[in-house]
């Protein structure tokens, strides 16, 4: 939860999972949509993140592994293989989110569209493209494309 003790690292090794956070003024905004392989509150690693800086909701039935804090950093130090392997995870999630902020600054909103419709789907990914969309609402499609209320209303009537 955002705002909670970061004291524990969780993985995703089947399920959804979004990522959202809520502002002071209390506008809520999905950030990410996580699946299996993935982590989530990686950022408690990091000695000056205290708290956790978003909530994570399962949107399917879900396997969470929870990873404590000093459990992870001994591994990290340890186990050189999975220090790589979760090192390349935090670049690979960290230049997605530098995508996400490009999209939002430079592209429209029917732009923004279809690159998180073709993400959803995890368009040309290897062996990892899915014929269905998975099951999200067009609230959160709205809020992960940064959308105004009369874009949420006009995608609401067209899917």
């Amino acid at each position: 939860m955002q705002g909670k003790a970061a004291d524990a690292v969780y993985y995703i090794p089947e399920g959804r999972v979004r990522l959202s956070v809520v502002s002071k003024q209390g506008q809520e905004a999905t950030i990410a949509l996580l699946g299996p392989s993935n982590f989530v509150g990686e950022g408690c690693i990091a000695s000056d993140q205290p708290f956790h800086m978003a909530t994570a909701t399962a949107t399917t039935a879900c396997s969470i592994l929870k990873i404590e804090k000093k459990v992870m950093l001994r591994t990290l130090h340890e186990e050189h293989r999975f220090s790589d392997v979760f090192v390349a995870y935090l670049v690979q999630r960290h230049n997605h989110t530098q995508a996400d902020l490009v999209d939002q600054l430079f592209n429209s909103s029917e732009k923004r569209l279809a690159r998180g419709l073709l993400l959803l789907a995890r368009f040309g990914k290897k062996d990892k493209s899915e014929e269905v969309i998975p099951d999200v609402s067009q609230e959160t499609l709205a809020e992960m494309i940064g959308t105004t209320r009369f874009m949420r209303e006009f995608l609401h009537e067209q899917i």
